[in-house]
């Protein structure tokens, strides 16, 4: 859906028939903290509506901890000697989504702002959103494309933690990469993962095993700087 062409008044009561037409009853927001997770929760309408015109509060802890909500001990964006008081952060009203494996939810991406109209510095995605005009500014047409290497693993949260994180069970023993049988004899799981992405616009190049227990890699389409079109047929920005 195209919105950012238009107005933001005329962005949000776009957005507001387009829930209608869809059912969407419930939004999730997030943002990048400051080692690049995606935090966020879930909003009512009302709540959503309201921030997207105003922007919303968002607490800046996010700044100030690692990857297991442990605190730094060296902050100095944020920390005990600024009370972890709230980070202005707005809705990219141009992410939005529909969730495929959460029925009549959409998602949208904060952008956070040390004031209205001034990007924090220390955001990840401003980070990236200054590198890429820079590289624009000089004349260079910016194109990503990401490849992940990872483990999956016959567990869950619970037996992980009983297992110390160690001696676990892979989703296929050995080591065959690009097996045809492998993620075929995993089709369902495999499948549910490519075509999940392509429904959240997330398209996938490749994916396949590697070599290792239970390793798959996966390869994203190409995608043009802010603007452009991807591969495919988005304009939404990353």
């Amino acid at each position: 859906m195209e919105t950012t062409a238009k107005p933001r008044s005329a962005q949000i009561e776009t957005l507001r028939e387009e829930f209608k037409r869809l059912g969407i009853r419930k939004v999730k927001i997030g943002g990048f903290d400051i080692d690049g997770i995606l935090r966020g929760k879930y909003v009512s309408l009302d709540k959503f509506f309201s921030v997207a015109e105003g922007g919303l509060g968002f607490c800046d802890v996010i700044f100030g901890w690692d990857s297991g909500d442990q605190l730094y001990d060296n902050a100095q964006v944020t920390g005990w000697h600024t009370g972890y008081p709230d980070t202005r952060a707005v809705v990219d009203l141009g992410t939005f989504r529909t969730i495929p494996w959460e029925p009549n939810t959409a998602a949208f991406l904060l952008d956070f702002e040390e004031s209205p109209g001034k990007p924090l510095a220390v955001s990840p995605r401003q980070l990236l959103r200054r590198v890429e005009e820079k590289a624009r500014s000089m004349g260079f047409a910016v194109k990503v494309a990401s490849e992940y290497e990872f483990f999956l693993f016959k567990e869950t949260p619970q037996s992980l933690r009983e297992k110390g994180y160690a001696n676990l069970d892979p989703l296929s023993p050995g080591m065959f990469g690009y097996s045809w049988l492998r993620s075929s004899e995993n089709a369902p799981l495999v499948h549910a993962i490519m075509d999940g992405l392509t429904a959240f616009d997330i398209e996938l190049e490749a994916f396949h095993t590697e070599t290792g227990p239970g390793v798959y890699e996966a390869r994203s389409a190409t995608t043009r700087s802010r603007g452009a079109r991807t591969r495919r047929r988005s304009s939404r920005p990353p």
